[in-house]
């Protein structure tokens, strides 16, 4: 037995060569290190150009967004002064109206103020002259006019 495990077998030295990585010639081993050498570099600078164009996309993004905030405020801040300037115009034409309604009424109330007073001086007077002897009407007066108002169907 044990000489057969010495023995030398050329079957094992198939096996112990295909074991073994095949020697190549220098200036081919050389050339398929360049060759591994220019793509591990080319995947790399890939890689980088990639990852650069990424941090610029980024970038350019976040300008944009910061870009587009500033414009949402500056839209906000004129939109709150057009609705300032509203307010105030409506507030004046509102007061406006009111004052020329004030008006309005209290000349009307003037003239009918006046129109009572023409009235009543008129009826007195002809209450004195034609009153028989000494019939004197005393009347409180008071300071809002009355009014009273008679439909006659014709």
């Amino acid at each position: 037995m044990g000489a057969q495990c010495c023995k030398y077998d050329s079957k094992s030295d198939l096996f112990e060569e295909e074991r073994q990585p095949k020697r190549h010639p220098p200036k081919l081993r050389h050339l398929k290190r360049t060759k591994a050498a220019s793509k591990i570099q080319a995947l790399w600078r890939g890689f980088l150009v990639r990852q650069t164009l990424l941090a610029a996309a980024l970038n350019a993004w976040v300008i944009q967004c910061w870009w587009r905030n500033i414009l949402h405020r500056q839209l906000l801040k004129r939109r709150l002064a057009l609705l300032r300037i509203y307010a105030i115009e409506e507030e004046a034409a509102v007061r406006l109206q009111a004052w020329i309604r004030m008006w309005q009424c209290r000349r009307y109330f003037s003239q009918i103020c006046n129109t009572l007073c023409v009235v009543q001086s008129l009826d007195r007077s002809i209450t004195f002259q034609n009153d028989d002897i000494f019939q004197v009407q005393y009347e409180a007066v008071s300071k809002q006019p009355e009014f009273h108002i008679e439909i006659l169907s014709i």
